[in-house]
């Protein structure tokens, strides 16, 4: 492997030099920073970032911890966030904790021993002891938050859930729908239980109740969606319409109703959340409530990098206003309904 020496050598200058081509650091001659260039192309010489980073104060390197990047709004957003900051000079290491406090822990080490200059956490459950041990840890470190409420010390970059959940189901009232089935994440959840505070605000606001037998917190997986979606069209009274808290459920409940023999959404309308890429493609088209995945990812780097480079304070909470996305799973109340 080549050196910085080795390209000296080739250029017939000193290494000081070839650093400050490198580095513009310095002005050099034109003719002289080419043969600098040339050598180092002829050589296949690569400077050692890392090296260079621990001598100064910054390795413009942000880490983040996911549940899992192969969740895919959880893919949508790490795009977001990794394009930003690619496109600010920063690179992005990612991990991968499956929401287990310990994983996080040694995530969170192995970010901190390759000096990241700040943190990203998007997990389904931002457990306040593992934010206290990263505090600890690394005191004065930026810490931001995903999908998450705010939590002392660390910036919060989330949807507006509350109207969400409140757009969700004035739409499907607005289609003439009264037994409303609701499909939550689990209790801890705070996205989740915002969405169902709004959900609960929006059936108030017809004059309705929540019916809790209506109500079904499910994992914010493919399996947990269908799981809970056997269970309400088994009920003797099912629902005509489902709102499941996020569209990999809504995928689930997709997958029930075609077992069960019903059409959507001539017999059940299903409504998602988030907006996925497959979302568009789904028999029929999900509709959705969209957080756009790519724009909190690209916030998250804006902010961490603007406070990084221009010292810009960071905020408790950045709050992403959520819309409607209707396409064709979501119709109008069968006969049986009417």
């Amino acid at each position: 492997m080549a050196t910085i020496r080795d390209v000296a050598r080739a250029a017939g200058v000193s290494v000081s030099t070839v650093s400050h081509v490198i580095n513009g650091t310095r002005f050099v001659a034109p003719e002289t920073a080419r043969l600098v260039r040339d050598a180092i192309g002829t050589l296949g010489y690569a400077p050692n970032g890392i090296a260079r980073a621990l001598k100064g104060s910054r390795t413009r390197t942000l880490g983040m911890i996911v549940t899992a990047s192969s969740n895919p709004f959880f893919a949508q957003v790490i795009h977001g966030l990794e394009t930003a900051a690619f496109e600010r000079g920063y690179s992005l290491i990612l991990c991968n904790s499956d929401d287990d406090l310990d994983k996080q822990l040694r995530c969170f080490d192995s970010l901190h021993s390759r000096r990241i200059d700040g943190l990203v956490v998007m997990t389904s459950n931002a457990d306040l002891a593992f934010l206290e041990v990263v505090e600890a840890r690394a005191p004065g470190l930026p810490r931001l938050l995903l999908d998450s409420p705010p939590r002392d010390g660390c910036c919060a970059v989330a949807d507006d859930s509350v109207r969400g959940g409140r757009l969700g189901a004035g739409l499907l009232l607005g289609c003439g729908f009264r037994r409303i089935a609701c499909i939550t994440g689990p209790g801890p959840h705070q996205r989740s239980r915002s969405r169902f505070e709004g959900f609960a605000l929006g059936l108030e606001e017809a004059g309705l109740a929540v019916d809790r037998s209506l109500v079904r917190e499910a994992d914010l997986t493919m399996a947990g969606g269908y799981a809970a979606a056997l269970e309400l069209l088994a009920l003797p009274e099912p629902p005509d319409a489902v709102f499941a808290f996020n569209d990999m459920m809504a995928v689930g409940v997709l997958r029930a109703a075609q077992e069960r023999g019903l059409r959507v959404p001539d017999a059940l309308s299903v409504l998602g959340y988030d907006d996925i890429e497959l979302a568009a493609y789904l028999t029929p088209p999900l509709s959705t409530v969209r957080q756009s995945a790519g724009a909190l990812g690209a916030r998250a780097a804006e902010l961490l990098i603007d406070h990084l480079e221009e010292e810009r304070p960071l905020p408790d909470l950045i709050s992403l206003p959520p819309e409607l996305v209707l396409r064709g799973s979501v119709g109008r109340p069968s006969t049986r309904q009417a």
